[in-house]
């Protein structure tokens, strides 16, 4: 019988829940046994600001080290949290099927976003959520906040907030999804690039790559592959303000029902702390996502060069 897998992950609830449906996956598909290996990262340690401790790569760097040094096998990421860049020495051998990568809402007395009264305090620690939320409601009081789920729908429930914006996903993989007062349209609250999607990372000199290939899902690695492109391309991180999201399309002359989409569409949301959006899309083929995110991307800093624009994405 073969060794349990050990899977490194973050010790929250969120990242262990997450940890656990790969883990599932594994077993479910190789008869392999995976224990979890709980791993404190730099990003679990401090109350700041992402901005102020590192941005991309604060939740992943201790992970990605005990993979490297053997102490585990393989490790599990929120995608957006991942660097954009190689990782020497690692592969990203899996892309399981995206969750919803939507954001939401959640609030005092069931309020929606355009209900919430003027001056309502509401809570995000994203530059990115904040942008669109000034640029959707200017007369809201953006509150910068940090902790787990419970740390954050506590603030709303002791009134200290009126509300706090989370990832769909991430409130869905906790079974939490009934406390949410409203899924944020994504021409509202653009994602973060990668959101609702996992990474398995293992090392590339290993043979587990061809096991762990089979939690791959080929339409989500396209989608992310194109979002991320996007977010290298603008030498911006997971902690900048850039809401992306990539979505398999009919490409000319197919239907949307046929079950092979071979377009890409991609939306890209850049922002400003005053509240000023820059909102833009671009279509092209599945077959060239990189080629994409970099061609939409370019687009970007264009318009973003203007001084009058007034922020940098870099």
């Amino acid at each position: 019988m073969s060794a349990a897998l050990r899977l490194g992950t973050r010790r929250s609830a969120l990242a262990l829940a997450q940890s656990r449906l790969v883990a599932d996956a594994v077993t479910a598909a190789t008869g392999r046994a995976v224990e979890l290996v709980e791993v404190t990262t730099a990003g679990d340690l401090s109350e700041q600001p992402l901005t102020q401790i590192g941005g991309t790569g604060v939740f992943v760097s201790a992970l990605r080290e005990a993979v490297l040094a053997g102490a585990v096998d393989l490790a599990v990421h929120s995608l957006k949290d991942l660097p954009v860049g190689p990782a020497e020495g690692l592969r990203l051998a899996a892309v399981p099927e995206r969750a919803d990568p939507r954001d939401l809402l959640v609030s005092r007395d069931g309020l929606r976003l355009a209900d919430l009264p003027v001056g309502a305090r509401v809570g995000t620690g994203s530059p990115r959520r904040a942008g669109q939320l000034r640029a959707a409601r200017p007369d809201l009081a953006v509150v910068d906040v940090r902790g787990n789920v419970d740390t954050r729908i506590g603030q709303v429930r002791a009134g200290r907030l009126d509300a706090v914006v989370l990832a769909v996903a991430g409130l869905s993989r906790l079974g939490r999804l009934d406390e949410a007062t409203e899924v944020l349209d994504a021409d509202v609250m653009l994602p973060a690039p990668g959101q609702g999607a996992l990474a398995v990372e293992c090392r590339s000199d290993t043979d587990l790559n061809g096991l762990l290939a089979v939690l791959e899902h080929p339409p989500t690695r396209t989608a992310v592959t194109a979002e991320r492109a996007l977010l290298g391309a603008l030498q911006a991180g997971c902690s900048a303000p850039v809401g992306a999201l990539a979505e398999l399309v009919p490409a000319a002359g197919e239907e949307l029902g046929s079950g092979h989409l071979t377009g890409l569409r991609l939306r890209v949301a850049v922002g400003e702390p005053s509240g000023q959006v820059l909102r833009r899309s671009i279509s092209g083929s599945v077959s060239d996502p990189d080629g994409l995110g970099r061609g939409l991307a370019e687009r970007v800093l264009a318009e973003t060069s203007d001084p009058a624009w007034g922020v940098s994405v870099q």
